[in-house]
């Protein structure tokens, strides 16, 4: 992730200027991203990247509709449809091998040597075919029609992947300020050439901009980097108090004292118990890998104080 941030972001950490030349999306002024594991136990990164220059929703729904400064409208427009693409690029030349065409393209490193005599574009272009076939293209499965309740409700895959979500070109809605993003292949999830080609792993990217699905994609993702999650160093901190409290005989305690001590016990193993643990994100704290990372540092807000203050202060019965 550090070398992603770094090399693909152009976001250089300690430096107090920040990095002019950019990166992949442009220049890049913060990001922060929280590591997560997936139900197979699959370590994956959410991170939000703003941009040096970017203007928030209000505010270009203000510059294109009040306005009316649609020069801008068309470079954003530009600026998208050139940095994430949603369709599976064309295969350049199917008798052409690559180590991407006899093996998984997740497990090779790029072109390799043999092809160096063939335009490196071609070859690029059937790496990428490769990797966007195999990592980004959606394949129905149980999971995407978990919720369907059966008939008569439609049963739709709850990813909002489908090959009949097709639009040939982004489009700015003039009423509404609402952007309508392109949609080449409605089965092929959101990414970036430059990225995918690197990182060589699934990804999603979007672009936070206007409307209900701006709204939607900040409270995913948010949702996403601020659970609350009991770490293990806080488990295991617990039941050495527990085990402690207990080992502490004291012929003097009384019944009340002996149960509070077996209660902190059980609390303690049923915390660890309820914990599930993947053995990556085992590795990941063995090694003492970050969970989390940020390009700013930010004080602690302990929010239900912050929320009681407030209520005390002014009241809002009406929020309850």
């Amino acid at each position: 992730m550090k070398a992603f941030i770094n090399a693909l972001l152009g976001f250089k950490n300690g430096e107090k200027k920040l990095n002019l030349e950019g990166g992949v999306l442009g220049v890049v002024n913060a990001y922060y991203g929280c590591v997560e594991a997936q139900g197979r136990g699959t370590l994956h990164c959410h991170m939000m990247v703003w941009l040096e220059g970017g203007l928030n929703p209000n505010k270009i729904k203000e510059r294109v509709l009040q306005n009316g400064d649609t020069e801008f409208r068309d470079r954003l427009i530009s600026f998208l449809d050139s940095t994430i693409s949603n369709c599976i690029p064309q295969d350049p030349d199917p008798k052409l091998s690559i180590p991407a065409s006899t093996h998984h393209p997740c497990s090779v490193r790029g072109l390799g040597t043999s092809t160096s005599d063939i335009d490196i574009s071609i070859l690029r272009q059937k790496d990428l075919h490769h990797l966007v076939t195999s990592c980004q293209l959606h394949r129905h499965s149980k999971t995407c029609f978990k919720y369907w309740k059966g008939p008569p409700e439609p049963k739709e895959c709850r990813f909002d992947l489908d090959e009949k979500n097709v639009r040939e070109k982004t489009e700015f809605d003039m009423e509404t300020g609402e952007i309508s993003f392109r949609s080449l292949d409605g089965l092929v999830n959101n990414f970036n050439d430059t990225i995918l080609q690197c990182i060589r792993c699934n990804m999603d990217v979007k672009f936070i901009g206007s409307g209900p699905a701006a709204k939607a994609i900040i409270y995913y993702i948010t949702n996403y980097i601020t659970k609350s999650q009991l770490k293990t160093h806080v488990a295991f901190a617990a039941l050495e108090l527990a085990v402690k409290k207990l080992g502490e005989i004291d012929p003097n305690d009384d019944k009340v004292t002996i149960r509070a001590k077996k209660m902190i016990q059980k609390c303690a193993y049923s915390m660890i118990s309820h914990q599930e643990l993947s053995a990556q994100q085992v590795a990941s704290y063995l090694m003492d890998y970050e969970d989390h990372f940020t390009s700013h540092q930010f004080r602690n807000l302990y929010w239900t104080s912050f929320e009681s203050f407030i209520n005390k202060e002014d009241p809002s019965p009406e929020c309850y």
